[in-house]
């Protein structure tokens, strides 16, 4: 019975939906498996189990009354803290919003449940979303399933890990700087990253209202890429005032054979090196890809100057987290800046600079970002996927320390900690669509995961892409758990 908690969300609704399964029955099998291994792993700390139950038994009455509520019908989910769910908190992880709960549902929420989908509760993330591990002074600390020493990255880190433990059929993240991707590498799962716009940000929001940010994007987890299908299926399109004048219509994917993918990799790179076991896992693609047919290439790269391409990602990133910090930092950065040589151009002098730019600044960044999508798209045009790594290594041993303290062990160098958001940023400042997929685990037993990033408004060919080549090297596999 325990690997039901592991079938696909896609299965589960057909399970469903065929009665060969209730929806109560399976809510309540993963209620039982979070009270039993969520004391170790800490992945769902703010749980509605009543409202789920409740939302359990009317999902199997509409069912017995031939009613349809969707295509997620009587599917218990649970979603990132960071979402707006009515009558839970959302903090991202703050003290000064350890109370902000919310009174009804926000979009996303809502768009789950007008699929027919039910909530569990919430996965825990970072301090204001802003870290490569999941750990807060209101949640504590969320550890990776495979191995608890070690982190389930973040910020969706409760999300991926949560999804790996099979505590929940389905999950929806965040990403910035690779928040939904890092804890999909870590944890052994999928997560796609989508095209920005695609996907509102409406109900993903500290204080109502709040505008959409650059970068950030708003995208599902789970643990078959078929299930990021039908989650960026039911996530996407416009909020009701945008509907009044447009809609959304992603292309489906156009490629369903991995022989006639023409696809570019890139193993490594001098600005952020991955450990060799990363590198051969891409390499391990690549052999599979020009098995089938493809046709692949490892120095087919756009026309970008990548470490100024970074600092672009970095300044533009550093607008965005800045934005919220309280006017006695941003007067100490000023200080900071003012004493900074004009060729200081080291990754803390690019953040301060841009924490405290002004808008012309910015205006002249989004110019740099626009060249970088023009060459995407040439790129792109002459190839349909690129797969390169998402982090340097797999997860790594929590690490709570002053940030600028800590390192990244990568085969048995110390890398700097936010070197890895290399691989996030030349995929998020060009806005382009992104899915992480399993590779299957390293020699300690720990999950890689890979990148397929396309260009915009491909979503569907990276996610199709994603299934194709993991029915050819392996797909998640679940925790052997050993504690």
């Amino acid at each position: 019975m325990s690997d039901i908690y592991y079938l696909p969300a896609v299965e589960l609704a057909r399970k469903i939906a065929r009665g060969e399964i209730s929806s109560l029955e399976l809510t309540e099998g993963y209620i039982d498996r979070i009270a039993t291994l969520d004391e170790r792993i800490n992945a769902v700390p703010v749980r509605t189990f009543e409202r789920a139950i409740s939302d359990a038994r009317r999902a199997d009455e509409a069912r017995a009354r031939g009613q349809s509520l969707g295509p997620l019908h009587g599917v218990p989910m649970t979603i990132k803290e960071s979402y707006v769910m009515a009558g839970t908190p959302a903090t991202w992880g703050l003290e000064a919003f350890r109370h902000n709960v919310a009174s009804e549902d926000g979009l996303a929420v809502q768009r789950f449940r007008d699929a027919g989908a039910h909530f569990l509760g919430k996965t825990n993330v970072p301090a204001d979303l802003a870290d490569f591990q999941s750990y807060n002074t209101i949640y504590g600390t969320t550890n990776n399933p495979r191995d608890l020493d070690r982190t389930p990255g973040g910020s969706s880190g409760g999300s991926a890990a949560a999804i790996a433990a099979g505590m929940t059929a389905l999950e929806a993240g965040s990403d910035i700087g690779g928040s939904i991707r890092n804890p999909a590498h870590f944890n052994g799962v999928f997560g796609h990253k989508p095209t920005w716009g695609v996907v509102p940000q409406s109900g993903h929001e500290l204080i109502a209202g709040a505008p959409d940010s650059d970068l950030s994007v708003c995208g599902p987890i789970a643990r078959d890429a078929r299930d990021l299908k039908l989650a960026l299926s039911v996530m996407s399109g416009p909020t009701a005032r945008e509907a009044i004048g447009w809609k959304l219509d992603l292309p489906a994917a156009d490629i369903t054979s991995l022989g006639d993918f023409r696809v570019a990799v890139w193993h490594t790179d001098e600005l952020a090196p991955v450990s060799s076991a990363t590198a051969a896992r891409v390499q391990m693609v690549a052999d599979c890809l020009a098995a089938k047919g493809a046709v692949v290439s490892d120095t087919a790269r756009p026309d970008i100057d990548f470490r100024k391409a970074h600092d672009t990602y970095q300044s533009l990133l550093s607008a965005v987290m800045s934005s919220a910090q309280p006017s006695e930092y941003i007067e100490r950065l000023k200080s900071e800046v003012k004493a900074l040589r004009k060729d200081d151009v080291s990754p803390e002098a690019v953040n301060a600079r841009a924490a405290i730019m002004m808008h012309r600044d910015w205006l002249r960044l989004n110019f740099k970002r626009e060249k970088l999508r023009l060459a995407w798209d040439a790129f792109f045009s002459q190839w349909d996927i690129l797969i390169c790594p998402q982090m340097a290594t797999s997860a790594f041993p929590h690490d709570h320390r002053p940030m600028r303290e800590r390192v990244l062990e990568v085969d048995g160098v110390d890398r700097p900690y936010f070197e890895q958001l290399f691989w996030s940023g030349i995929v998020t400042a060009p806005l382009l669509p992104s899915t992480v997929f399993p590779t299957g685990l390293d020699q300690h037993g720990l999950p890689i995961g890979l990148q397929a990033v396309s260009g915009p408004y491909r979503d569907y060919r990276c996610i199709e892409f994603a299934r194709l080549i993991v029915e050819e090297t392996g797909g998640f596999e679940p925790p052997v758990y050993s504690w």
